[in-house]
């Protein structure tokens, strides 16, 4: 059974760094800021969960599975928040081309709270 859970624990470790190396690539490969975020941000939560997981059957610790279970969730609450407001961000400085978005609901929040962007902004 130990040999088992040790199989598990690499493979698990394995596939989280294959997805982080993933993240990486997308964000040296993707075009423009949204596919960038898009890109970056899934596979690199999966990563961290599967590395997380894997340290986890590993080590077989109830410290341990407290800890990873600790970076699971501050993982998991974290990330999408920081990509949210990287994305509002890079919006509002006029970052991402608004062309190409086929829907642009920030921008009616945004002339309802009063922001006013200038032409030059985009």
């Amino acid at each position: 059974m130990t040999d088992v859970l040790d199989l598990l624990g690499a493979l698990l470790l394995l596939l989280g760094a294959m997805l982080c190396l993933g993240a990486a690539v997308t964000l040296v490969r993707f075009p423009d800021l949204l596919s960038k975020l898009h890109g970056i941000t899934k596979p690199q939560v999966l990563g961290v969960l599967a590395i997380t997981l894997g340290i986890a059957v590993s080590l077989r610790t109830w410290y341990a599975v407290c800890i990873c279970l600790l970076i699971l969730l501050m993982q998991l609450f974290t990330a999408p928040v920081a990509g949210t407001i990287v994305s509002r961000s890079a919006y509002r400085s006029g970052l991402i081309d608004r062309e190409h978005l086929v829907v642009d609901e920030l921008a009616d929040d945004l002339a309802e709270s009063g922001f006013a962007q200038t032409p030059d902004d985009n």
